[in-house]
């Protein structure tokens, strides 16, 4: 995978075992970003929380375009291995806390201005995860129709039965 803008664009990521994590595609990850550019405009001095980290191409993503605080959550200890070699291969340390990311957005006091939810898809687990999510815009990257009952759908986007779902909470 390659981070695909920003200052890193183009900087080359590992990805963990397939068993483990299915990264977002780069033309997701594009897509993603351009949209929310299109909805905030300038990221400088913005916060962002990766909640399924992965590989934590989405948190790179984020600092390469100008995000000045990442935060990623990770339950998997081999993906979170992962996700340090990646922000060291950059030369960043990474914000990572392991754990079940449902117990550590309940226990968090910060607000982050851009939160992505990843997780299984179908792991049911997406409404639990929201219930606790405060301020911010949330994005959602999920594989079929969800209740978003309680939140502003902002933008939805489909690439190729990927759902990507913009949210606010009203």
């Amino acid at each position: 995978m390659i981070i695909t803008a920003g200052i890193y664009k183009g900087r080359k990521v590992s990805a963990p075992d397939a068993s483990i994590a299915r990264p977002t595609l780069s033309q997701v990850r594009m897509g993603i970003f351009n949209t929310l550019f299109s909805i905030m405009g300038d990221f400088e001095g913005k916060s962002f929380l990766d909640m399924f980290g992965g590989s934590g191409v989405m948190g790179l993503e984020a600092l390469s375009r100008g995000f000045s605080k990442v935060k990623v959550f990770e339950k998997n200890i081999k993906a979170s291995q992962v996700i340090k070699k990646n922000y060291e291969t950059l030369g960043l340390k990474a914000d990572l806390t392991l754990g079940d990311s449902i117990k550590l957005i309940r226990k968090t006091d910060e607000i982050f201005d851009v939160v992505y939810i990843d997780p299984p898809y179908m792991s049911g687990i997406y409404e639990e995860v929201l219930k606790y999510i405060q301020g911010g815009i949330i994005i959602v990257e999920h594989s079929q129709k969800l209740d978003f009952q309680g939140f502003e759908i902002l933008k939805q986007k489909n690439y190729g039965g990927k759902l990507i779902t913009y949210l606010n909470r009203l």
